[in-house]
């Protein structure tokens, strides 16, 4: 398996924007096949395409990449915040980080493993 980085960015960004709204992956990936389609390439077969986004969801949640939003902050326990490990990897795929595209190779390399967190912030840290 890959994962299909582009699609986990745009939830990432979606959880850092979605302070008092309730995060709604399958619709995100909805927006995503929108937007491939307008770009002129292939739109994936939709129904596939919210099953991935919303098993993302679940694998950046039990992973420690978001976790739920405080109810101080808005929370309905429906929507997230980005912790250290998820602003981390927004920052690996928005190619913000020094050697992002080195980084976001070797995450596509280990396959399922990518988001395991141990290997992840290995990767992350430089680590092999």
């Amino acid at each position: 398996m890959s994962y299909n980085w582009d699609l986990l960015l745009r939830l990432l960004h979606e959880v850092r924007q979605s302070a008092n709204d309730s995060f709604k992956p399958r619709r995100y990936a909805e927006d995503y096949a929108a937007e491939l389609e307008s770009a002129g390439r292939p739109l994936p077969n939709l129904d596939s395409l919210r099953a991935e986004a919303a098993e993302y969801e679940r694998l950046l949640f039990e992973g420690g990449f978001i976790a739920s939003r405080p109810e101080e902050a808005g929370g309905n326990g429906e929507n997230f915040v980005l912790t250290e490990r998820g602003s981390r990897l927004l920052a690996i795929l928005e190619g913000q980080e020094p050697g992002s595209d080195t980084l976001r190779q070797r995450l596509s390399e280990q396959g399922e493993g990518a988001l395991v967190p141990e290997l992840f912030d290995r990767l992350a840290a430089g680590g092999h």
